[in-house]
């Protein structure tokens, strides 16, 4: 592959191989005026190559997604051997202003892709990144979190059939792969209509920083980048601990009664059919429900909150899975 040799213009900024630049990119301002920027930090080897975009602060309140991104930086790993890295820690900055997944209107940003030049302030976001930024990516890292209080275990969500993100994912080498249709309007669709491989990556709940799922991620970026011969000289490929079990389909384990949630397995476990998770008591004690598997598989989702009501999503567990092995024979076929 042909990869760009030439002077970038981001943001009506000039970046030449070899150099580093942070762009602010400024597109509105709060109500007492003040511009609201959001920071890309651009770096460029002198040695052509492929340019990864890696963002995270989609959502203002996934921190998990931020600390990942401020660590890449942070630790140089942005700094490539060959091609450019762009990193974006926080696209939403209105959100993560106020603690919020939303911007101010109330928009999803990851729900209006690609946006539109005069629409809502989320739409407009979108846009400008979508003209300014996207083009120049050959690969997307994208980084969010489980909502509320609901837990993922560290995955990768990539669209079935398609070998090459296959590939990129047992590379990353989380603990999970999961097959997850493209989300109409999402960042990860858009980057589908336009032939560009992206990653999303989801671990952690909303409002909360854990260190696993940060280093488990660091991790997979400095594979991912390794394996494009981006990674720098004297920094230490991360060893894979064990091969990424891929979901090819799941369901939600829904609450039968309303009461305080009392979790008795963690995330990340495989579990059989009939097996205790949880129980759901009242505050009075007079009421004690066991929530028992439906089925063997992987819990990849733990709803933290210690109280729910009937209906509410209390676990994500596999129907089916397989080894990375057999995903990407199936994929030879």
């Amino acid at each position: 592959m042909a990869y760009n040799n030439t002077d970038l213009v981001i943001l009506g900024e000039k970046i030449a191989l070899g150099q580093h630049k942070t762009i602010n990119f400024s597109f509105a301002k709060l109500y007492t005026s003040s511009k609201v920027e959001i920071p890309v930090v651009i770096q460029r080897a002198k040695i052509p190559g492929p340019t990864v975009v890696i963002t995270a602060g989609i959502h203002g309140d996934e921190i998990n997604g931020v600390e990942i991104v401020r660590q890449i930086i942070a630790k140089k790993i942005n700094i490539p051997l060959s091609g450019t890295t762009i990193c974006i820690p926080i696209l939403n900055t209105f959100g993560f202003l106020n603690a919020d997944r939303a911007f101010p209107d109330g928009r999803d940003l990851n729900r209006v892709f690609p946006g539109t030049k005069t629409g809502s302030l989320a739409s407009r976001v979108a846009y400008y990144f979508t003209k300014e930024i996207l083009p120049f990516a050959d690969y997307c890292l994208d980084f969010h979190t489980g909502g509320a209080q609901r837990f993922n275990a560290s995955q990768v969500r990539i669209t079935q059939q398609n070998p090459e993100l296959l590939k990129l994912a047992a590379i990353f080498n989380a603990p999970f792969t999961v097959y997850a249709s493209n989300i109409s309007k999402s960042y990860r669709a858009t980057c589908h209509k336009i032939g560009t491989p992206i990653l999303l990556f989801e671990g952690g709940k909303s409002q909360s920083s854990n260190k696993n799922i940060v280093s488990q991620a660091v991790e997979g970026v400095m594979r991912v980048l390794n394996h494009l011969g981006m990674l720098g000289l004297g920094i230490d490929v991360p060893k894979k601990k064990a091969p990424t079990i891929v979901i090819n389909s799941s369901r939600w384990i829904r609450a039968q009664k309303s009461g305080l949630l009392h979790l008795k397995i963690p995330c990340n476990k495989y579990v059989e059919k009939g097996e205790f998770l949880a129980t759901i008591t009242d505050p009075y004690g007079t009421m004690r429900f066991k929530v028992l598997a439906p089925n063997k598989g992987y819990i990849i989702n733990v709803n933290q909150s210690p109280i729910v009501y009937q209906g509410d999503a209390i676990f994500h567990i596999s129907t089916q899975s397989k080894t990375i092995e057999q995903a990407l024979q199936e994929n030879i076929k």
